[in-house]
């Protein structure tokens, strides 16, 4: 009796969005090797060791990046909370974001990604916001194909939200966990390049 081979995650091509100023990732920006789990451990020591806070932002992955942070032990000296705004008019009522954007563009769009990511940072007092939207399947959004999502991070201060768009492939549990690894991926890499800490940086636990 064979053992059953691991099942991998989709391939995931990253674009940059209009105006975000981000990147395509490069495989070596993974430290998790693609898993959603060692992502969120990363996140949320890179956080510690810095001082800072987090609160999530989700649309289509429904949950899965807040379970993924709050299953990891230690996960609240870090991890605020999180708002599913399924809903597109939750959006605008729980995060802010901008009901004419809303009405122009749909839910999945890059600057919807910022604004929640910037809205769940300021209405729950984190220090980082982050954020997914897009289109799981099986059928298209907003004029936008199944697999489009857009995932964004906000960091501390005024700097503008930063958005990535992705293009994934896969049933509806394939792309929303692989947009679970996409956003904890990109967090963890902006992390790294921060240097503003949080409030509590420097400080020893009494």
């Amino acid at each position: 009796m064979t053992a059953a081979e691991p099942v991998r995650e989709p391939e995931r091509e990253l674009e940059p969005v209009a105006g975000s100023g981000v990147p395509p990732a490069a495989a070596a920006d993974s430290p998790a090797g693609g898993s959603a789990a060692a992502a969120a451990v990363d996140v949320l020591r890179l956080l510690d060791e810095r001082g800072g806070t987090l609160a999530v932002a989700e649309s289509l992955t429904g949950g899965l990046v807040a379970a993924q942070l709050a299953g990891v032990p230690g996960a609240s000296r870090t991890f605020r909370g999180s708002v599913t705004a399924y809903a597109t008019a939750l959006k605008h009522e729980l995060l802010g974001v901008d009901a004419a954007l809303l009405a122009a563009r749909g839910a999945v769009d890059p600057e919807v990604a910022r604004q929640m990511a910037a809205g769940v940072r300021d209405r729950l007092g984190a220090d980082w916001g982050v954020s997914t939207t897009g289109v799981a399947g099986p059928d298209p959004q907003d004029g936008q194909p199944v697999g489009t999502v857009f995932v964004a991070v906000a960091g501390p201060g005024s700097a503008a939200a930063e958005a990535r768009e992705l293009k994934l492939t896969g049933d509806r549990t394939a792309i929303r966990t692989a947009s679970v690894t996409a956003i904890l991926e990109l967090l963890a890499a902006r992390l790294r390049e921060s240097t503003v800490a949080g409030p509590g940086f420097g400080q020893t636990p009494g």
